[in-house]
C-alpha cells in the first residue's frame, strides 16, 4: 500500500518521474549503483521531530548528513531529534528506508539541502522502490525550503 500511495502522490503533481525497483542492498553505494546513479543523487528523506507532534522532512544528498547546528539555526530552535522507527512510521506512514515526502500521512514541511540538484532518486514508499525525478520539480511541488543544512559524512 505504501508504494501505491507514494506513486499516486507524485503522479498527482504532474511532474515527470520514473519508478525504479531493485532487490535488497546493504549500503548507500549499493543502492545508488542499483538505481544507476551517483551516491550524491540518492537523496535521503529524513524525518526530524521539533516537538511531540510536529515533524518535518529534511532531504540531504546520500553522501552527506544533517548538520544539526545549521538546521537548528535555520529553524530558530535549540532542540531537534530523530524519532524512533515506530514514531517515524506513525508520522509519515512509511517505514525507515522507504520514507518519502510524497504521500506522507500528513503534509509536513520539507527542507532540501542546497546541494540537492539535477536528477535525483528518493524513497518510493517500499523497500527497493525509488522515485527518480528532477530536484527542481520536487522543490517546486512540495514548496520546499532550500538551505545549507548538511555536512560531509
Amino acid at each position: 500500500m505504501s508504494e501505491e500511495r507514494a506513486v499516486a502522490a507524485v503522479e498527482a503533481t504532474g511532474i515527470a518521474y520514473e519508478v525504479t525497483r531493485h532487490g535488497p542492498v546493504g549500503s548507500l553505494a549499493e543502492a545508488a549503483a542499483a538505481r544507476g546513479i551517483e551516491p550524491r543523487q540518492l537523496v535521503k528523506s529524513l524525518v526530524v521531530r521539533r516537538t511531540d507532534d510536529d515533524f518535518l522532512f529534511v532531504l540531504v544528498p546520500g553522501d552527506r548528513t544533517i548538520s544539526w547546528p545549521k538546521l537548528r539555526r535555520l529553524l530558530g530552535v535549540s532542540r531537534l531529534s530523530m524519532p524512533d522507527a515506530a514514531i517515524a512510521l506513525e508520522a509519515t506512514g512509511y517505514e525507515r528506508g522507504t520514507i518519502t515526502p510524497f504521500g506522507s500521512l500528513r503534509r509536513w514541511p520539507v527542507i532540501v539541502d542546497e546541494r540537492v540538484s539535477g536528477t535525483i532518486s528518493v524513497g518510493g514508499g517500499a523497500h527497493g522502490v525509488a522515485l527518480k525525478l528532477e530536484a527542481a520539480d520536487l522543490i517546486r511541488v512540495l514548496e520546499a525550503q532550500v538551505a545549507d543544512v548538511s555536512e560531509p559524512q
